[in-house]
C-alpha cells in the first residue's frame, strides 16, 4: 500500500470496503457529478464497481486513484490520482491527473493539496515526463485547481461516446 501525507490529508492507494458509503454518497450528488462525462449520478452498485476498479488499477498498473482522508477526522473526502484517459483516444498514450471531492470538502483547498501530492508521485516515483488533465469547459473549479498545479491549457476536444466538449491541460516534469 502506498500512503502519501500532506499537511491536512492522507492519500492511500488501498481502498477499503468501508469507503463505499462515502463514495456512493459523493457519486449520488448531482452537484458533484455535474461535469463528469455524462453528468449522471451513480448508484451504490456503480460506486461499488468503481471502488473495485480503483483497487484493480493499482494492482495492474502500479498507480491509480488515491482515497483522500482528512487527517484530523479520518473522513473520506474523495479521491485524487492518476488514470488512463482511454475515453479520449486522441490524447493516448497519456496519464491523466484527476480528482473528485464530496461537496462538503469543496472550498478548502483539498483538491489542490491532494492533486499536488499525486502529481509529485507521478513524476518522482513513476518517472512520468508529462501528465494531462481533462475538464468540462464550464468547470471553473477544476480550471483553478489545474492552474494552481501548473497545468497549461493545450486544446479542446470532444469525448466520442458522450459527444461532450472538454478542455485538455498538461504539465511536463519540471
Amino acid at each position: 500500500m502506498i500512503t502519501l501525507e500532506t499537511d491536512r490529508l492522507r492519500l492511500r492507494s488501498e481502498w477499503r470496503d468501508d469507503d463505499l458509503d462515502a463514495l456512493a454518497a459523493m457519486n449520488a450528488d448531482p452537484e458533484v457529478m455535474r461535469y463528469i462525462l455524462d453528468g449522471a449520478v451513480r448508484d451504490r452498485e456503480q460506486s461499488a464497481a468503481a471502488l473495485a476498479k480503483f483497487a484493480r488499477d493499482w494492482r495492474e498498473r502500479g498507480y491509480g486513484l488515491f482515497a483522500i482522508d482528512v487527517r484530523e477526522t479520518g473522513a473520506l473526502a474523495g479521491w485524487a490520482g492518476l488514470a488512463l484517459p482511454a475515453f479520449l483516444p486522441e490524447v493516448m498514450p497519456s496519464v491523466e491527473i484527476g480528482w473528485r471531492l464530496a461537496r462538503g470538502s469543496w472550498g478548502k483547498g483539498y483538491a489542490t493539496e491532494a492533486a499536488t501530492a499525486a502529481l509529485r508521485f507521478g513524476f518522482d516515483e513513476l518517472g512520468l515526463d508529462r501528465v494531462i488533465s481533462i475538464r468540462h469547459p464550464e468547470n471553473v473549479r477544476s480550471a483553478r485547481v489545474m492552474e494552481k498545479l501548473g497545468l497549461a491549457y493545450e486544446f479542446d476536444a470532444v469525448i466520442p461516446v458522450y459527444h461532450q466538449q472538454v478542455a485538455v491541460h498538461a504539465i511536463a516534469r519540471g
